[in-house]
């Protein structure tokens, strides 16, 4: 009779952690700013269908990274949540401490399941109140961990990098204009493995950029920034430089310029070439199979 293979609690949580950890950091940053008339959210996104920041409720929004079906099954659910709970009670009853807890409790489970793998993504759960002083941030990690944000936030990719460039350029009470060029400075700062830095500047069609502005009419404070109107706001910054691919988020990473090419002049390309004519241009006669070896 073989024995059972046996790995200590402890150890199967840290390979747990490490595994989570590993694929949230494949992804791109993503970038959680209070300024004076609400909360800003600032990706390097070049998709224009798989969105990282999205509306749950009237005051509350949804930022994640890492894996994009596992967290587009989460936001799914806390839009259902708050729809079940506003229409049962009140809206005044959905809150984002409420929604909080309960991602919370979902991904904790996940986590210390040994049945299923731990989910691949963290995500910031926001929501503004009628001052500054009310706006509540809650950032979430892969075991279901809690924590209260206040002024910035950075999670995924080069998060310590980012952060780093925010605990210095950061300045609370800033206008839209101001707080955006700030966060997207930061998304642009880059460090190599020797610790050098450079800046480099993102195009604004790959910005994914929204805001909960407490200054609109409606009772929806959400609202999503279009290029247009994010070049507007950062004004003259330079020649723009893309990324490097980085394949994570849904990304499936870069395609080769000749992708689905094949060259003629190469002799052990055997799928295919140069299409051969349908017919001599000379003498109008299809063309001849050449003879096969013995």
């Amino acid at each position: 009779m073989s024995m059972p293979f046996y790995v200590s609690p402890e150890q199967l949580m840290k390979d747990r952690a490490d595994f989570a950890r590993k694929g949230i950091a494949r992804g791109r940053s993503v970038v959680v700013v209070q300024y004076a008339d609400g909360v800003l959210f600032v990706s390097e996104n070049p998709s224009q269908a798989l969105h990282k920041v999205s509306e749950i409720y009237d005051r509350i929004a949804f930022a994640a990274v890492g894996r994009y079906n596992e967290f587009e099954n989460l936001r799914i659910a806390g839009v259902r949540l708050a729809d079940m709970r506003g229409y049962a009670y009140d809206r005044r009853d959905v809150t984002g401490r409420g929604l909080a807890n309960a991602y919370a409790q979902t991904l904790g489970t996940i986590f210390s399941s040994g049945g299923e793998k731990p989910y691949e993504v963290e995500i910031f759960v926001a929501e503004i109140g009628d001052v500054p002083a009310d706006d509540q941030i809650y950032r979430l990690t892969y075991d279901g961990q809690v924590a209260d944000e206040h002024g910035y936030a950075v999670m995924g990719g080069a998060a310590d990098t980012v952060a780093s460039y925010l605990e210095d350029h950061y300045s609370e009470g800033a206008d839209l204009s101001e707080a955006l060029r700030t966060a997207v400075a930061a998304l642009g700062h880059t460090a190599d493995d020797k610790g050098h830095t450079a800046d480099r500047v993102i195009p604004e069609e790959d910005l994914e950029v929204a805001v909960l502005d407490r200054t609109r009419a409606q009772a929806r404070k959400f609202s999503r920034i279009r290029p247009v109107r994010i070049s507007e706001l950062l004004g003259d910054r330079g020649p723009a430089e893309a990324s490097p691919e980085t394949p994570g988020d849904g990304d499936p990473g870069p395609v080769p310029s000749d992708a689905g090419r094949d060259d003629p002049a190469d002799p052990t390309d055997q799928e295919s070439g140069a299409t051969p004519p349908l017919e001599d241009p000379t003498t109008g006669e299809p063309p001849t199979a050449p003879p096969i070896a013995p």
